[in-house]
């Protein structure tokens, strides 16, 4: 599980096709790595990848078929900027929402305005996706926890605070820039209790 409390930003360094699926060598720029263990989970763009090797500068991680089709993790080159996250420990603040770098579909850049030292982003998002997304509820984009501000039948908007611009891939992100998107697990949930046996 994560936060959405993106701790460091880095970059895409190698993409190794294997076989129909991929291993990536992610430097780790400016997260923190000085006790990474082989076998924990990082999430990469908000997705969950499994450290698979490490050195004091990057880490690989195996990209199976299906992340590959479902997250932008597959069109990244070398070089690109990604967010990164380890998984939370228990006792670790909640500062975003629960996120667990499951992604549910792939967004677009709608538009970036600036409001007033923040920024307003619009995403265009999957129709059967926007069922889930709340105004004022939670939404992960690419690997970040952002409040919603707007939703309606083709995207939603967020805030971006300076911070939020300056210490995240967003400082980098384009209008028309394809992003992660996780919806909030309990809008997940709350669909399954209600569809019972019908789901």
């Amino acid at each position: 599980m994560f936060t959405g409390i993106i701790e460091g930003v880095g970059t895409i360094a190698a993409v190794e096709p294997r076989g129909g699926d991929a291993r990536l060598r992610v430097a780790t720029g400016t997260l923190d790595v000085d006790d990474v263990r082989l076998g924990e989970s990082i999430a990469v763009n908000g997705v969950c990848l499994t450290v698979v090797a490490f050195d004091s500068a990057s880490f690989d991680a195996d990209a199976s078929t299906e992340t590959l089709a479902l997250t932008t993790l597959g069109a990244l080159a070398p070089g690109a900027r990604v967010n990164l996250e380890r998984a939370m420990r228990p006792t670790d603040r909640l500062g975003g929402h629960l996120v667990s770098g499951h992604v549910d579909g792939v967004g677009t850049v709608a538009s970036v305005h600036d409001d007033a030292r923040a920024q307003r982003w619009r995403f265009a998002a999957p129709v059967p996706l926007l069922r889930y997304i709340a105004k004022k509820g939670s939404i992960c984009v690419d690997g970040v926890s952002l409040t919603v501000n707007e939703v309606d039948a083709e995207g939603f908007e967020v805030a971006l605070v300076p911070h939020t611009v300056a210490n995240t891939a967003f400082g980098s992100t384009r209008v028309g820039d394809p992003v992660n998107l996780e919806i909030d697990l309990v809008a997940r949930y709350v669909e399954r209790l209600l569809t019972g046996e019908r789901a």
